[in-house]
Parts: structure tokens; sequence; C-alpha cells
């Protein structure tokens, strides 16, 4: 008996410590809680020093403009800084996709393909929980793959929304070039010609890119230099061959309404020749669906004949 109690009293203090520390942790998890959520709802600039003063304007600008990277902004860095390891050798042509789709300029391509793992993730418990209950504990492995799929998605609408955006911008341009010959043609500088043209496509995204060069142009730019710079953001085959014959012609001294004339032109017989080249592919493309069409007619036709043959023969 004294043995006992003698045991009980060493045990004593240490499981006297055990609700202080739960209360400590529990504490401490309440002042990072709210201090997460008032990182989180607050919107003011970041303080910015010499060395990442450009970073961090980037930073403060999307978290001005997206809700879900001021909420989720270091699991967003988290992401992205792993994206830059295991996506390396895709990340130029993220990049390419997000100018070209005419997203914010302010995401880097690790971020944003962060972005679109966070949106695939908060999707994730939705998925569980509609697979559970159809399948059971089973569904957990679809809901996996749904997960994957959703990301997968995100990504080709990207890609998508890029492509369609060019197509868009490529067939508007030679209306834009038009107007920019017209407008020098009449006495205006290239400035006031670009102005108004930006101002007639506005609400086009060929009027929007053309806008960020005459932005650059105001910002001190060379002209050459703010067509590159379009160039590069759009890097198209077609926008890449118009910008560099109106830098060549530019350097030999070709007045800019001829160029701008003759590069709409080109545009035209590019669209003529394309399609064309759609309409002859489209011969091809039928021609699958015409076999088979022949086929189900064939066999409607001989089908009864066949029928008969075979029971006619099989009662003899």
């Amino acid at each position: 008996m004294p043995t006992k109690v003698l045991c009980l009293a060493a045990t004593a203090p240490e499981l006297s410590i055990w609700p202080l520390i739960s209360s400590l942790l529990f504490g401490l998890a309440l002042f990072v809680l709210a201090r997460t959520i008032r990182n989180t709802l607050h919107t003011d600039d970041l303080q910015q020093n010499d060395a990442w003063q450009y970073d961090v304007s980037r930073i403060n600008a999307l978290r001005q403009i997206s809700p879900l990277y001021r909420w989720f902004q270091p699991v967003i860095q988290g992401f992205a800084q792993i994206n830059r390891s295991l996506f390396h050798n895709r990340l130029p042509e993220v990049h390419r996709q997000i100018q070209a789709s005419g997203r914010p300029r302010f995401w880097t391509a690790p971020e944003y393909l962060a972005r679109l793992q966070l949106l695939s993730l908060l999707m994730a418990p939705i998925y569980s929980w509609f697979c559970t209950r159809i399948l059971g504990t089973e569904g957990m492995v679809l809901a996996l793959v749904m997960t994957a799929l959703n990301f997968l998605y995100l990504r080709y609408r990207l890609a998508a929304t890029a492509r369609y955006r060019l197509f868009r911008i490529k067939k508007r341009l030679p209306f834009l070039l038009d107007l920019l010959t017209l407008l020098m043609e009449a006495g205006s500088t290239f400035l006031q010609a670009l102005d108004e043209a930006v101002s007639e496509f506005r609400d086009h995204p060929v009027g929007v890119e053309f806008g960020r060069v005459l932005a650059e142009l105001a910002m001190g730019k060379s002209r050459t230099a703010a067509l590159e710079s379009m160039r590069d953001r759009l890097s198209d085959d077609e926008i890449t061959s118009i910008v560099g014959s109106i830098v060549q012609g530019e350097n030999l001294g070709t007045p800019l309404a001829l160029l701008f004339r003759t590069q709409a032109d080109v545009l035209r017989i590019k669209r003529s020749q394309r399609a064309e080249t759609l309409a002859g592919e489209a011969g091809v493309k039928m021609l699958a669906p015409a076999v088979l069409v022949m086929a189900a007619t064939v066999i409607i036709i001989l089908g009864p004949f066949v029928l008969s043959f075979i029971y006619a023969d099989f009662m003899s």
C-alpha cells in the first residue's frame, strides 16, 4: 500500500502538466488562426525593399485582382515552388498560353499552375462525398481520378482559350491594319493612327494587344521594341512574320502605311488559303462517315434477302 501511494505521488505532477500543455497548444492554434485570417483579409501593399520591389509589386497586384491568391497565397507559392521542379520543361509553354489567352500579366507560369491545382483540390471533397455515397469507400479512387481530370480540364481550357483568342486576333487584324493605313495616308502620325485604331477596337482582343503596344510606346519604348514585345506575348507564326516584316521595313525606311497595306493583303491571302485547305480536308474527313452510311444501307437492303435465304435453307 505505501508503495502504491508513492507511485501515485510520483506520477501526479506529470499528469498535471498535460492540461497545461494542451491549453497552450489550443491558445497557439487560435492565435495562428486569427493571424492567418487577418493576413488573408488584409489587402494593403506589402513592404518593399530595393532587391525585391518589382516582384512584391506583382504580388500586391495579384492580391488585389485575385481573391483566391489573397486567401491561399502561402499554399499557391508552395505549389509554385514544386511546379518549378516538376514542370520546368513545360513552364515556357504555359507562360505563352497565359499571355495569349489574355490572363492578367502578373501571373507567372508556376503560380498559375498552382492556382489550377488548388481549384482542383478544393473540388476534391465534393467529389469524395458523391463518390463515397454511391460506391462506398471504393469511391475514393474515383474521386482522386476526377480531381486529376479536373486539373487536366482546367489546363486544356487555358490552351483552348489561348488558341481561340489568337484566332480572333488574326481574324480582325487585317481590318485594324487597313484602318491604320487609311489614317496614316490621311496625314495622321503612327501614334495618332494607333490611338484611333485602339479606340475603335477597344472591345476586341486585337485592340487590347495593340493598346498594350500603345501604352509601351507612351512609356518610352521604341516602336520596334513594343512590336517585338507583342510578338513575344502572342508567339504565333503569322504575327511573328508580320512584326518581322514591319521591323525590317522600318529599318530600311519603307513607309509604314505601305507596310500595313501589304501585310493586310498577306493576311487575307493566308485566310483564303486556310479556308481552301479546310475545304479540301473536309472531303477526306467525310470519307469514313460516308463508308459507314453506305455499309448500313447495304445491310438494310440485302439483310432481308440473306435472312430469308438462311431460314429457307434451315427449314428445308
